[in-house]
């Protein structure tokens, strides 16, 4: 797996780096969708179909139905900041107000909040900021790379008192409007820019294959030649301090970091958290009624056996299944899923 490349002083990457990274990189900030509504309409946008277009609320993978779900889902990850994405927030301005104002005022005035937005508007975005917003991060429309003095980009950054960066992917066929923002950005308030590498998803294939992209490899869904335009950036000699974030980064430690966190609070006493950060558990597809009778009848103490109304199965350790299998006249599982509200499940092996 390759990380954060780390490169000497003034070359490509610098050894700043944006606030609210330092916690993403930890895994402890929360990701608020805060609506998937949205008017850029960029044709990589890797938003998934039940949130693009549709202005709905996700606390990292809970769909939320009150705000209070918010704050419980920032303490089951433990969360030290949250960065506020989209769509875009500023699409819904008065409720990332709310929003920003609710976090604070909970987690308290060190919860680090960053949001990140494609919108130019002083107005709006000066609302955010007066609500204590901690770091912006705009992600100019790919249109507006080549010009992006026409925008109000420059006018906004120097008016607000808050770290502005600029958050972009690495688009190989962009490379000259690329340049040409960054060396654009120079001249502007900006205290940092992020480049990700550039990744397929479920919503963004076809526009993705009509530039013709491919993925670089069969484990991986980011785009060959992404990384590489990152390292022919060497050469640019762009002084604002620039940082990537590299796919399997993000996926393998970001993400990894978060799970672990949301695991050791949401594991029951008879799931087993792997090096991963998943939980592997014991199921039995019985009824309800059949729990007691299967603690009694192998002497399981109650908080190693338990009834899971959301998924109806009975699940105990996966130990003690091994354990009974063969002995029960129900179909047992040992699955392995993650941790998050969603609970994907990654697998199951069969044992009767």
């Amino acid at each position: 797996m390759r990380e954060m490349i780390q490169l000497p002083k003034n070359s490509f990457y610098t050894e700043k780096l944006a606030e609210g990274c330092k916690y993403c990189e930890k895994g402890s900030k929360m990701v608020l969708l805060v609506t998937g509504l949205c008017r850029s309409n960029c044709f990589y946008c890797p938003l998934s179909e039940k949130k693009k277009n549709r202005d709905v609320i996700y606390a990292d993978e809970l769909l939320v139905k009150n705000e209070e779900q918010i704050l419980e889902e920032g303490e089951l990850i433990e969360a030290e900041g949250t960065g506020i994405t989209g769509g875009d927030p500023l699409e819904v301005a008065d409720r990332t107000v709310r929003m920003i104002k609710m976090l604070k005022e909970y987690f308290g005035e060190k919860h680090h909040i960053h949001l990140y937005t494609s919108v130019m508007n002083l107005e709006k975005v000066e609302k955010v900021v007066d609500a204590g917003l901690d770091e912006i991060r705009f992600h100019p429309p790919a249109e507006t790379w080549n010009d992006i003095d026409s925008t109000s980009l420059k006018k906004i950054a120097h008016e607000i008192p808050i770290d502005a960066g600029i958050e972009i992917p690495l688009i190989p066929h962009m490379e000259e409007e690329t340049r040409k923002l960054l060396i654009s950005a120079e001249g502007y308030d900006i205290d940092f820019v992020n480049l990700n590498e550039l990744e397929f998803s479920e919503t963004n294939f076809k526009g993705m294959e009509k530039y013709g992209y491919e993925v670089k490899s069969d484990i991986s869904n980011a785009v060959r030649g992404s990384e590489e335009m990152a390292y022919k950036m060497l050469g640019w000699d762009i002084s604002v301090p620039i940082h990537y974030c590299s796919s399997s980064f993000k996926d393998g430690i970001q993400l990894r970091n978060r799970i672990m966190r949301r695991a050791r609070n949401v594991a029951k006493l008879y799931d087993v958290i792997t090096e991963d950060g998943t939980l592997l558990k014991g199921i039995i597809y019985g009824n309800r009624e059949s729990l007691k009778k299967i603690r009694n009848e192998f002497s399981i103490s109650p908080d190693m056996m338990g009834w899971d109304d959301e998924k109806g199965r009975i699940e105990t350790s996966p130990f003690i299944l091994d354990e009974i299998a063969d002995r029960l006249p129900y179909k047992c599982y040992i699955v392995e899923e993650y941790p998050t509200a969603d609970r994907l499940e990654v697998e199951r092996e069969p044992l009767n």
